[in-house]
């Protein structure tokens, strides 16, 4: 009898430290969750940013800016409900540069005003009468709420006809 009168409280002692152990576990894993919670909030503000900042530049080039370039703000809807989550601050967009393109160029191919002679001849090696300008734009999205921060640089080939050159105001 005096080894189970010793024994007596081990069953309570051995479920009291099974339940610490559980407890454990359980805060563990909830702080777990926590955490993957955050990273996926995070990663979705950071593509939310990039795609509004994204969407200033388009918003930006389907406008006519290569013949009076100006920095512009445009408010971003992401989810639709008609209220602009973001501004993307579009600067002034950069021309960079003019090449001068050959009347057989495959860019060229499709587009009649830059053919001499309105036909796409492979053999002609002669200019053509459009030039390729490069353009540089950029976009910065801001988040306060979440801190996020967000530049994206977009080149932009456009054509062009021959002697209209750079603006400028962009250099």
């Amino acid at each position: 009898m005096t080894n189970v009168h010793i024994q007596r409280g081990a069953t309570l002692i051995t479920a009291l430290i099974m339940l610490v152990v559980l407890t454990l576990l359980v805060l563990s894993a909830i702080g777990s969750s926590t955490t993957n919670l955050r990273i996926a909030g995070n990663s979705q503000i950071q593509e939310e940013v990039i795609a509004a900042a994204q969407q200033g530049i388009e918003v930006m080039m389907s406008n006519d800016f290569t013949g009076n370039p100006a920095a512009s703000s445009v408010g971003v809807d992401i989810n639709n409900d008609g209220q602009n989550e973001y501004t993307a601050n579009v600067s002034n967009p950069t021309c960079n540069g003019t090449q001068t393109l050959k009347a057989n160029d495959p860019i060229i191919a499709s587009i009649p005003n830059c053919r001499k002679g309105n036909k796409f001849d492979l053999n002609d090696n002669s200019t053509s009468d459009c030039e390729l300008q490069q353009w540089d734009m950029s976009s910065t999205v801001s988040d306060t709420r979440s801190g996020a921060n967000i530049t994206v640089h977009q080149g932009i080939g456009t054509l062009v006809l021959v002697g209209t050159g750079c603006p400028a105001t962009s250099y």
